[in-house]
């Protein structure tokens, strides 16, 4: 992980790993001060919310959101249409502006904009869409600047508003933990997909030539669903990477995240009864059927600790429409605990590789003090197993000394406040608010 790091700030496809710069140079420092939005898109829905910060010793004084579900249609549609949908609902939520929420003299209302698909971004408040992925296909977008395209439409909406902060959902969840302690050094979600940022020193990145950040130091955003180098992949992997829809593609995405646990263990369950009639002489039909087992099936079934396993039974009636014994559904709970425990295990390694590389290039600045690890996704948060394992793999490849002063930490919807914290951090009224 570490040499792929190096390799991907070299030079842009030097390795797996994207690496891509986030152009973030200044982190929220708590001084903030003001009125500031925030806007998530990330997939069917989007997020609008507005935060009022008070500086140094009141922190965040008032926070509202509002969730929009963004219809089918719209996900087929034309540029103009999807970005002047989501304009008008941000225009109908500035205009529920209450009494707490002030906007300092003389200053414009300013957005922090959480984009989560493909972009390579050119500033902090830029970036060119490469490809719309999570069911989208809205023409006219790809090669254009998503901000140029938020901003004409909030015009077109008669909204006075700007974007100061363009940002991916994992940068905004590290921005968001930063706020509230000075010592996160790095960000991973674990969700449906998966991705990890950290804090670079920028003399660290031979690519970047001109832009030095003021500050010396720089978001990258890894993408190291990416990363692929040595994973112990067995037939069960390598079978369901061959029939998805991005073959070679996204390697570690897909031995540690959440959409595609519960299939790899549909696959090793389905070798079993064919093999060793796990489920008796006949193979339940249901169980040829791709991603027919969600994670949150393997995790409701890990959490049974009843002596005949009542609910392993009902997830595996309900879910492949089998009648299964006693010693079938423990070894069911055995398999599933296998492809959980190598997950989160996997995903330890990733974050320790991380650390060791920023901990070799800082000449060891990193393992001497207190760094914190910011979690967010909802395999983390809600799969108990996963998250012990993780923690485990954590503490075991760095030694328990190390390991004492490395803290990982759950930090629940960090993104969306992530964004408006960065937007308040680059905003061109910085000195007045």
């Amino acid at each position: 992980m570490a040499a792929d790091m190096r390799a991907g700030l070299v030079v842009d496809g030097g390795s797996d790993l994207k690496m891509i710069l986030s152009y973030v140079n200044s982190l929220p420092t708590g001084n903030e001060n003001g009125l500031i939005y925030a806007l998530d898109l990330g997939g069917t829905n989007f997020r609008v919310l507005r935060v009022q910060l008070g500086g140094k010793d009141k922190r965040v004084l008032d926070t509202e959101f509002e969730q929009v579900s963004i219809p089918q249609g719209l996900m087929f549609s034309t540029t103009e249409e999807l970005f002047d949908f989501i304009a008008s609902g941000l225009a109908k939520f500035v205009r529920t502006e209450g009494g707490r929420f002030s906007l300092p003299h003389g200053s414009k209302r300013e957005i922090g904009f959480t984009f989560s698909f493909p972009v390579k971004q050119t500033s902090i408040d830029s970036g060119i869409l490469i490809k719309w992925t999570k069911g989208f296909a809205v023409s006219g977008t790809a090669g254009k600047d998503v901000v140029a395209c938020l901003n004409e439409a909030m015009e077109r909406q008669g909204l006075d508003m700007r974007v100061s902060a363009l940002v991916n959902d994992t940068v905004a969840t590290l921005a968001g933990a930063r706020y509230w302690d000075d010592d996160v050094m790095v960000a991973v979600i674990l969700g449906t997909g998966t991705n990890a940022c950290y804090v670079e020193r920028v003399d660290a990145i031979p690519k970047l030539r001109s832009q030095m950040s003021s500050s010396g130091s720089t978001i990258i955003n890894t993408e190291w669903g990416a990363f692929s180098n040595g994973l112990p992949l067995t037939e069960f992997d390598k079978d369901m990477d061959a029939a998805s829809i991005n073959p070679g593609e996204q390697i570690f995405e897909k031995t540690i995240s959440g959409m595609y646990l519960g299939e790899i263990v549909r696959r090793v369950l389905l070798k079993m009864a064919e093999a060793d009639a796990l489920f008796g002489e006949s193979v339940p039909e249901k169980l040829s059927t791709p991603f027919l087992l969600g994670t949150p099936d393997l995790c409701a079934m890990q959490q049974d600790y009843s002596s005949n396993l009542e609910a392993v039974e009902s997830i595996l009636n309900n879910a492949i429409g089998v009648r299964s014994n006693v010693n079938a559904r423990k070894v069911v709970i055995e398999v599933c605990d296998t492809i959980v425990k190598r997950g989160g295990r996997l995903a330890g390694a990733g974050i320790v590789g991380i650390l060791l590389k920023m901990e070799q290039d800082s000449k060891g600045l990193i393992f001497g003090k207190r760094t914190v690890v910011a979690m967010d996704g909802g395999l983390y948060e809600h799969y108990p197993q996963y998250r012990k394992y993780l923690q485990d793999a954590v503490d075991e490849l760095l030694g328990s000394e190390i390991s004492r002063n490395v803290i990982i930490e759950h930090s629940k919807d960090g993104s969306g406040i992530g964004a408006a914290l960065l937007a308040a951090a680059n905003s061109k009224y910085a000195l007045k608010i």
